[in-house]
């Protein structure tokens, strides 16, 4: 949580830390990641069998390596919009019988190579979880119970067999299941109207629970403020299920799903965006408090959580989807990228899961070439509030100059502030504070009175660059992370568009 005050421009900004008002835990599955067979990001993305960087798997060495950089907690998994006509049994057994498919999100050939089992060896490489996204378009409850029976089944049962046949005896214990994805959207195969999705995703829920009660299902949401958030919320967040027994303090529903991708060709429009996306975890917080009032669900019922499992800047006019959606990320997208996640950390109450859409090569901060890696801008901060902005969210005072244009969508002006100065700070298990500011004004450095701090060694990271068009390219890392120490005696100076993070204990 933070607090702003808006100054004028001649004034001094000062920022005030308090490390024992602590908000929130924060949830290590904010930064998640996503891979979708879409574009290079699985095929010639994580799975690239017969390149010398693979390895006896086919997986990528070097995406390896970058994930558990990124310490990625949970990858969901296979779509986004493929997954309308995904069906799960064409990738599994083996591969020579697997048949190849139309593939109709982004107008492509699937040749099912990589699929489930695959996906699971990877995410125990990896050392992340996966996350699963059933196929509402195309797919059947049929369809959908036999994928989780063939997951997490230890039963003497078809599907559990076949995955033993398969060669994993043990089962895979998916936890996180998604009831679609994006079933609002025109683009989608077998869209649905918010009647027809909260109908049919109680009716999936209430059976998938059945199987396996100790699964996380998360509702198909849109934006987290649009009509159909609150009408599927208010039809599937309820707690006394008929029929089913067992313990009546649980829902059905555990957490809510929303999208939002920004950009702008304007930097400042650009990097204050995400200010959008901070304002959508707080009305669907409130959309779920509504819903949960409404259907007269007891406190003791633990509320359901925000799971933003897609977000990101993308252009789809500079980068189409259909052509793989490969962004060259400039600074510019580097600080919009930084707001996104000090708004995560401001709103870690609400936030169960986040995850940047994606993780390899389509949106992504890392690109593939046959010889090598290229992390992109935004690979920078993501990297820093990975490493560091962990444990709990602590509270913080912003005075700044406010950025007072055009924004987009124009309704941020009206609803949220856009501060120069973005702020967000945390306190780790171990008791080192993090304190990130995103300098988004492209013209003016800022020198600030930073109280709260410890005097002495503080250690400081800034991702910054020439301008805010720069990009990084496998012939030049334009930016990156550069390091130093300050003492927290007098004030501290944020470079004009620049992400910095400073570091001590507390």
């Amino acid at each position: 949580m933070a607090s702003f005050t808006r100054i004028a421009d001649e004034e001094s900004p000062s920022i005030i830390v308090h490390p024992d008002h602590k908000i929130a835990k924060i949830n290590d599955n904010i930064y998640g990641g996503f891979t979708e067979h879409m574009g290079r990001c699985i095929y010639g993305g994580i799975y690239d069998p017969g390149n010398p960087l693979s390895d006896e798997n086919g997986f990528r060495k070097d995406v390896i390596e970058a994930m558990k950089d990124l310490n990625v907690p949970v990858v969901r998994y296979p779509g986004g919009n493929f997954v309308a006509t995904y069906h799960w049994l064409d990738g599994v057994g083996p591969k020579e019988n697997r048949p190849k498919r139309p593939e109709l999100a982004w107008l492509g050939l699937e040749p099912n190579t990589f699929g489930t089992d695959e996906f699971m060896k990877w995410c125990e490489v990896v050392g992340t979880e996966p996350y699963f996204c059933l196929n509402f378009g195309t797919g059947t409850l049929d369809e959908a119970l036999g994928w989780l029976e063939y997951c997490n089944s230890t039963q003497d049962t078809y599907y559990a067999n076949l995955r033993r046949k398969n060669g994993r005896e043990e089962p895979y214990n998916v936890k996180y299941w998604a009831l679609g994805n994006e079933c609002w959207g025109p683009w989608q195969v077998a869209q649905l109207t918010k009647e027809d999705y909260a109908k049919k995703a109680y009716q999936w829920a209430k059976a998938l629970k059945l199987l396996d009660p100790s699964i996380i299902l998360i509702l198909c949401g849109e934006t987290g403020y649009s009509s159909w958030d609150y009408y599927v919320l208010k039809e599937c967040v309820t707690w006394s299920v008929h029929g089913l027994g067992g313990d009546r303090t649980k829902s059905l529903i555990d957490m809510h799903s929303i999208h939002v991708y920004t950009a702008d060709k304007e930097h400042l429009a650009n990097a204050t965006a995400p200010r959008g996306a901070e304002r959508a975890i707080q009305m669907a917080s409130a959309l779920i408090d509504l819903a949960r009032i409404e259907n007269g669900v007891p406190a003791t019922v633990p509320k359901q959580t925000i799971c933003f499992d897609e977000w990101n800047v993308w252009d789809p006019v500079r980068a189409p989807g259909e052509l793989g959606a490969e962004e060259k990320y400039t600074l510019s997208d580097a600080l919009a990228v930084a707001v996104f996640l000090n708004g995560f950390i401001r709103q870690a109450k609400d936030l169960g899961m986040a995850n940047i859409a994606q993780s390899i090569n389509v949106i992504s901060p890392l690109m593939t070439t046959k010889d090598g890696i290229i992390k992109q801008t935004i690979w920078w901060p993501l990297l820093l509030f990975s490493k560091y902005m962990r444990g709990q969210s602590v509270a913080v005072n912003v005075r700044s100059p406010e950025y007072t244009g055009r924004t987009n969508p124009a309704w941020i002006r009206a609803t949220i502030e856009t501060p120069y100065l973005d702020v967000s700070a945390s306190i780790s298990d171990d008791g080192y504070i993090s304190l990130a500011v995103a300098n988004v004004n492209e013209e003016r450095d800022f020198e600030v009175a930073v109280e709260g701090v410890k005097k002495g060694e503080i250690k400081v990271y800034i991702v910054d660059g020439e301008n805010i068009d720069v990009v990084n390219t496998s012939d030049e890392q334009k930016v990156g992370i550069k390091e130093s120490t300050w003492s927290g005696e007098g004030k501290f100076k944020f470079s004009k568009h620049s992400f910095t993070l400073l570091r001590w204990k507390a």
